[in-house]
């Protein structure tokens, strides 16, 4: 049985991350569970964001290398504080652009077609973006995303089989592009055993951290991945359209950027002006335009409070808060309809809890003027994000207890039971 209500208020009493609750602005009486769409606004990260455009403000130009934090060098500097949350060497991170800008810089790099290698591997159930990327990336190198994107899984299924996908890596694919948690259901795939099975095989892999980083530990170096990227609006609270990062392993440091750009050049010689492109040696040559500073401003706030808190904290309470919502959904939810599409083992469990129902998109309407943010995903799909550092227990009680009130008293009737313009 599930803890009472009561109790998940004893239980915040004691919760040792509790104290970086007081850190969000959070609407008062409001359960915020949209985080692995977009993470809240810090105290912290606001004051960065403040400290950049004071920067701005009083120095002008010279920002770039007088500001209290020099613009020049922003982009290494979040890359280096980054780099432990995904297991990676300080060099092996930078902060910039956007996912699928940097989806298309990592693929048009490291997808080198050849004889009979030609294809690229991605599963049927990642997010769009992806899809798109990968196509035009295929289309730029003559090929037909038709015949050369291999899509492993079924558009239909909620989760992948780690089988299937090993199967699909066959002598034909140059490439492989994986999500290393589903967007919609959550399943967190095994990273290291995917990266072994396509480097036995000579295929390149990397893999889009957009619902893992800030919500669970990875060892990307060890691994051997050859490339990741992400965004850093989510679990990381950066705000919205915040920069992304790009994650590329040492072993291909020197590899051409496939998306040339100056400010992926050499720092020292930057300036000098010259047509010939002198790379970074690291990671940062696969930067391409002036660093986005008001955007990434905000994430140097947001990685103090991951440093203190750290990411095995986050990942140990962040699975509590999963269980105990499963736990409460299976009590109180029972016969209402509703169906857990995340998978319940820990190890394959992302930050997010996925209720499937039919009158997903009127239920989400009502649990938000109940004072509860969810987030819908066409065309059934209720995502809940329990974030560790502002989401309590009894903060998931109260969202299943008012799950089932609404379905119980029908007041999601009052509501259309279709998405709006962004769900």
């Amino acid at each position: 049985m599930a803890m009472t209500e009561q109790q998940a208020i004893e239980r915040d009493r004691q919760d040792p991350l509790g104290h970086f609750k007081s850190e969000f602005y959070l609407k008062e009486n409001t359960v915020y569970l949209n985080g692995n769409s977009l993470g809240l606004l810090s105290r912290r990260a606001e004051q960065t964001l403040l400290t950049s455009l004071n920067d701005w403000k009083e120095q002008g130009i010279d920002g770039w290398m007088n500001g209290e934090e020099p613009w020049f060098y922003l982009s290494e500097k979040l890359g280096k504080k980054s780099a432990p949350l995904i297991g990676a060497k300080p060099e092996e991170v930078i902060v910039t652009g956007s996912i699928t800008v940097n989806i298309h810089q990592l693929v048009s790099s490291f997808y080198k077609p050849e004889g009979k290698r030609t294809k690229i591997l991605a599963d049927a159930v990642t997010f769009p973006s992806d899809i798109y990327a990968l196509k035009s990336m295929l289309t730029l190198k003559g090929f037909d995303p038709a015949e050369h994107l291999l899509q492993a899984g079924n558009p239909e299924d909620h989760v992948l089989d780690e089988e299937e996908l090993i199967e699909a890596m066959t002598e034909d694919v140059a490439l492989i592009l994986l999500p290393s948690v589903l967007y919609r259901s959550g399943q967190v795939l095994d990273m290291k055993r995917l990266t072994e099975e396509a480097h036995s095989r000579g295929i390149v892999i990397g893999f889009d951290l957009a619902h893992s980083i800030g919500a669970l530990p990875h060892e990307l170096h060890a691994w051997g991945v050859d490339f990741a990227m992400w965004c850093n609006y989510k679990y990381m609270n950066n705000g919205p359209g915040g920069t992304g990062g790009l994650f590329v392993h040492e072993k291909h440091f020197g590899t051409s950027p496939g998306l040339a750009g100056w400010f992926g050049s050499d720092k020292d010689k930057q300036f000098d002006m010259e047509h010939e492109f002198t790379p970074a040696a690291d990671a940062g040559a696969f930067q391409i335009g002036t660093p986005h500073v008001l955007s990434s401003a905000p994430l140097l706030g947001s990685l103090e409070l991951f440093e203190e808190a750290g990411i095995d904290a986050v990942r140990k309470k962040s699975l509590a808060l999963t269980e105990f919502f499963m736990e409460l959904a299976d009590e109180k939810l029972d016969g209402l309809g509703f169906t857990v599409i995340n998978p319940r083992e820990a190890d394959k469990r992302g930050g997010h809890i996925c209720l499937q129902h039919t009158h997903s998109a009127s239920i989400c309407k009502a649990l938000k003027a109940g004072g509860i943010v969810p987030d819908f995903r066409a065309p059934d799909m209720i995502r809940l994000a329990p974030v560790a550092l502002y989401t309590g227990f009894h903060d998931v009680w109260r969202t299943v207890d008012t799950l089932a009130r609404i379905v119980k008293n029908e007041e999601y009737r009052a509501y259309t039971n279709k998405r709006n313009v962004i769900a």
